[in-house]
């Protein structure tokens, strides 16, 4: 199962909204260049070149689906490129990269692999979900870990690379960072009902575990996983935590 854009973009303006928090911590230079790390479909990378002046931008994803809607954002000042997040290479005034290096394992190496693509004088600055230990995502382990599930699986579950804030400080540091911020927000979102949790992480968290399981079995997992929220949350409105952490430093000249 691929990235469904149009999945991603039922909650757009919850999943958009830490963007202008992390453009607040950006030192914004005449004629950047921008590398934008998991820019999926190119909205907030059009928003990113708009918001510099001068800049050129160039959006870096894995998925073909995402960079095909990625591609009509495209102009003199903005380009789009496949390629993984963790394979970035180049030197740049910004790295940025908004919701996308939860994916990437290993952080304690990933962190100072990004910090080594900003030039002198530049900077690095990462937005990244933080909400593993959510109810809504700990169901999903609780059903991939259930039968049938959990022997199609071969016992896998996604665990979070996601580190805690005190480390993403230290790696900065050792890396050679300056300027460092660090710090983990809470955006709520008002949903009507369980079913709407499901449908927030049917565009994200759950796409791992759909690409591992066999079409037939996809309704009957999301089903399973449907009536675990609906245990959490019998009646709504539910008050939905959505744990993010920001953080950003520069280089040196």
């Amino acid at each position: 199962m691929p990235w469904d854009p149009e999945q991603y973009h039922k909650f757009r303006a919850e999943r958009f909204a830490p963007f202008d928090d992390l453009l607040t911590l950006i030192h914004i230079h005449q004629e950047m260049t921008v590398v934008d790390l998991g820019c999926g479909t190119g909205e907030l990378s059009r928003r990113l070149a708009d918001r510099l002046p001068g800049a050129h931008v160039l959006g870096l994803d894995s998925s073909s689906t995402m960079l095909e809607k990625a591609r009509l954002q495209q102009s003199h000042n903005l380009d789009f490129s496949q390629g993984s997040l963790e394979g970035a290479t180049g030197m740049w005034d910004l790295v940025f990269s908004h919701a996308a290096i939860h994916w990437v394992d290993d952080h304690h190496s990933l962190i100072p692999r990004l910090f080594s693509l900003v030039t002198p004088g530049g900077q690095l600055a990462v937005q990244t979900p933080a909400n593993h230990k959510h109810p809504a995502h700990v169901a999903i382990i609780d059903t991939a870990l259930q039968e049938p599930f959990r022997s199609v699986l071969d016992g896998w579950f996604r665990t979070s690379p996601v580190l805690e804030i005190d480390s993403y400080a230290e790696l900065l540091h050792t890396s050679g960072g300056s300027e460092i911020t660090v710090y983990e927000k809470v955006y709520p979102t008002v949903m009507p009902d369980a079913e709407a949790v499901a449908e927030w992480t049917s565009g994200t968290t759950l796409v791992p575990y759909f690409e591992r399981l066999p079409q037939e079995l996809h309704e009957s997992f999301l089903a399973c996983y449907k009536e675990k929220l609906r245990r959490i949350w019998p009646s709504g409105p539910v008050y939905y935590t959505f744990r993010r952490i920001l953080f950003s430093a520069c280089k040196g000249k």
